[in-house]
């Protein structure tokens, strides 16, 4: 794989992308598989290397990174190539372009948030562009991501398409919930699973990128390298992550002080599945062993991810979020430093305190 590529190189990526630029010929192509393991990343190198125009380079090995039309891909202006990714996305994907289109004006002006959806006018887009003839002779890429972001109106539209594509027109939709997508989507892609990469892989690729201990951050965010990555560029290390359990048994909030309220929600919500995990005599996924309670109460905890799954659904709104975080980490306290004996949900316990 050529190292002038889109983005900076993951190198678990290089046989997925030789093995799919040689065997597949597909009109639609759905990458799936957890995130933060580079699906987009794929997407956007497939995508090149179908454009890709150098006839010196074996099929396998593109994108060359050096034909012009792969110099087109590189600096976002080639004709035959469209990105679709929610307004809201873009920029953590480093997929900015500087325009205002797609209500970018609106956004400017702050007059409404970013979309999270894959919008209808979007997809109209990339209909009209598939039915025209290719700039450059070498077919047209379109990458859809989150697939599963596209809204109802959008993936009815879009459907007619998949059923009846124009003749140099490929697809490529990345999701980590292909569930969420409609059946009839589903069925007219041919499907490629993208798993975790090899856990020493992954840490030697998030020491190379300066992270400190990566294994940890790397368990942390169960195996998805790049989700560890965007951890440790909020400033989480190894040792914070470690101690994480311990402070929040203490309630002290400041350990999250910083965190995005969603990246909060789910270090909680992992921290609550762990302690779990001990009390059922069971390996913890995310955590250490040892910085995790050994007799946190199940009914306590169980309380805890219920109040943490009513936090998730309302963690993008615009709450007060030092408040919502020490109401979180509260919570916590009290489940992790309930202990089993102090139950009072009428089990064997309080039966016994009350004889």
């Amino acid at each position: 794989m050529a190292e002038a590529s889109l983005l900076p190189s993951l190198p678990w990526l290089a046989a997925p992308l030789r093995r799919a630029l040689e065997t597949q010929t597909a009109h639609a192509l759905l990458l799936h598989g957890p995130g933060g393991v580079g699906q987009f990343e794929l997407a956007l190198l497939l995508a090149q290397g179908w454009l890709c125009e150098s006839t010196t380079v074996p099929l396998g090995d593109r994108p060359c990174g050096v034909c012009a039309s792969c110099r087109l891909v590189l600096v976002r202006s080639h004709p035959d190539m469209l990105v679709l990714v929610p307004e809201a996305l873009r920029e953590a994907l480093g997929w900015t372009t500087g325009d205002t289109e797609d209500g970018g004006e609106e956004k400017a002006a702050g007059k409404k948030k970013p979309s999270k959806e894959i919008r209808v006018e979007e997809i109209r887009a990339v209909i009209a562009l598939a039915l025209n003839t290719s700039a450059r002779g070498r077919g047209k890429a379109f990458v859809i991501h989150p697939a599963e972001r596209m809204n109802d109106v959008a993936s009815n539209a879009f459907l007619k398409t998949l059923e009846e594509p124009a003749g140099d027109a490929r697809f490529l939709l990345c999701s980590a919930a292909p569930d969420a997508l409609a059946p009839t989507i589903r069925s007219r892609c041919q499907a490629i699973a993208l798993g975790l990469p090899p856990a020493q892989v992954a840490s030697d690729w998030l020491r190379a990128q300066g992270v400190v201990a990566p294994e940890v951050l790397l368990a942390g965010c169960g195996g998805q390298p790049q989700d560890a990555l965007a951890l440790a560029r909020l400033g989480v290390d190894a040792a914070a992550w470690r101690a994480l359990p311990r402070r929040v048994g203490d309630a002290d909030a400041a350990a999250l002080r910083g965190w995005p309220l969603p990246v909060v929600v789910d270090a909680l919500q992992k921290l609550c599945h762990d302690a779990a995990c001990v009390a059922a005599a069971a390996e913890p996924r995310y955590f250490p062993a040892a910085s995790l309670p050994t007799d946190a109460d199940p009914a306590a905890l169980v309380r805890w991810a219920n109040a943490l799954r009513r936090f998730a659904r309302d963690a993008d709104h615009p709450w007060n979020a030092d408040l919502s975080v020490e109401s979180m980490v509260e919570q916590g306290r009290e489940a992790l430093q309930t202990p089993r004996s102090a139950r009072r949900d009428g089990g064997v316990d309080s039966l016994h305190s009350r004889r």
